[in-house]
This record gives structure tokens, sequence and C-alpha cells, in this order.
């Protein structure tokens, strides 16, 4: 039996950090299953992937080819993927009012909190990094758990912002 295969946006303000680690994490993930496609954005994309991002990645063995720091206006686009889920992973990208996404996918808010923001030492920035990338393969691991094609919207979304607080 052939599982539908959903389409994933995170959201973060600059898509340099968080939202570029939750789009690796998952296309990594799932690449066998391909049970999910994964995008990331920004509402003012830095216009580069944040080096510190790209050294974890690549030190944890999930490739890095053709990530890079995008606007959410691609995304809004009528000829861009329709969506399943969008997640907020940052503060600021949670208040800011989002666009309108084609097909009113499933939202949520996955706070986590800036590793590109630490200033201090290289080993406290990795540290913040690699606390990033953790919260968050633990939030998508529980989110690529889920029974999607089980769960009435309502019940998903209670699970989604769950995930989220923990």
């Amino acid at each position: 039996m052939q599982l539908q295969t959903y389409n994933v946006l995170f959201l973060c303000t600059g898509n340099s950090a968080r939202s570029i680690l939750a789009e690796a994490f998952l296309n990594h993930t799932s690449a066998n299953r391909k049970r999910f496609t994964a995008y990331s954005a920004g509402s003012h994309p830095k216009g580069a992937v944040h080096p510190l991002a790209l050294q974890l990645l690549e030190q944890n063995r999930i490739p890095t080819a053709g990530l890079r720091s995008k606007s959410w206006d691609e995304f809004a686009a009528p000829d861009a993927p329709k969506m399943d889920f969008v997640f907020t992973v940052c503060d600021q990208a949670a208040q800011e009012p989002c666009p309108y996404w084609p097909g009113q996918p499933m939202t949520a808010h996955w706070g986590v909190s800036d590793p590109a923001a630490v200033e201090g030492s290289e080993e406290q920035q990795q540290r913040a990094f690699r606390d990033a990338l953790m919260v968050l393969s633990r939030r998508i691991e529980r989110f690529a758990c889920l029974p999607l094609d089980k769960l009435d919207k309502l019940t998903l979304s209670k699970n989604l912002r769950d995930i989220g607080r923990k």
C-alpha cells in the first residue's frame, strides 16, 4: 500500500538556521519512505544558510545540497507546491501574519531558540545549533510517527500543538 506524500513547510524569520535544519532533517529521515517532502522559508530571509547549520548537518551526514535561504513568497505563489503542513519554528514568525496558503494546510507553532543569535565562544555557538537540531529532530520524529491518514483534523491539530510544547 502506497502512503500519501505530504508537503511540509518550516517557517522562520531569517531562514538560515532552524527552518533549514528542520527541512534537511525531515527530508533525510523520510528519504526512504517518501512520506514527506520538506521545504523551508522565511519572512525576511538572510539570503544565506548559516555556516554552523551546514557544518552540523554535514557532521550528522544529512545532505545539504540544494539548501538555500528563501522567502515564504515562493510558497504562496500559484505554481508553488501545495502544502499539507506549515510549522513556524521561531517566535518572530509565529507572531507575523502569514501569507495565504492555498488548500488550508494544518499549522502549528514549534518554537525553538535561535542558535544564530547566540553570542559567545565557538563551542557555545555550536552547542546552540546542536540543541536546536535535537529539539527539532525529536518533534519531527514524533510528527512523522502520527497516523496522519487515520486522524480527524481536530485530533491532528491538537497533536501538532502538543508536539510543539514538548
